[in-house]
């Protein structure tokens, strides 16, 4: 829960116990004073929520982004290691190949 849900709350029941008193003593003014405290403590606690909400779907997105940047990293060095191995082998039948052409050569 964050702090404009708390506050939305909290205005909420202010302006419901202000509305009811004004109400029993007969201050119209007081009772539209509740609840239009309780119409900003609404709008404070919804607020709040599409804040809470929204840092969810951020949470939930960057863990995704870092997820997904983690694959490609391990696909990389996998693939940069194959690679790797591939012209190693290939320098190696060249180099044997050479080899040979010399033993060959002397003989």
């Amino acid at each position: 829960m964050n702090k404009d849900q708390i506050s939305g709350k909290a205005d909420q029941a202010i302006g419901k116990v202000k509305q009811n008193v004004g109400e029993a003593v007969g201050n119209q003014k007081l009772a539209n004073n509740g609840v239009a405290d309780q119409v900003k403590g609404a709008v404070k606690e919804t607020w709040g929520n599409v804040k809470e909400v929204a840092g969810e779907i951020s949470k939930d997105h960057q863990e995704h982004a870092e997820g997904r940047a983690r694959d490609m990293r391990e696909n990389i060095s996998h693939t940069t290691g194959d690679v790797k191995d591939h012209v190693q082998a290939k320098i190696n039948a060249t180099r044997e190949e050479h080899q040979a052409e010399e033993e060959h050569r002397l003989v």
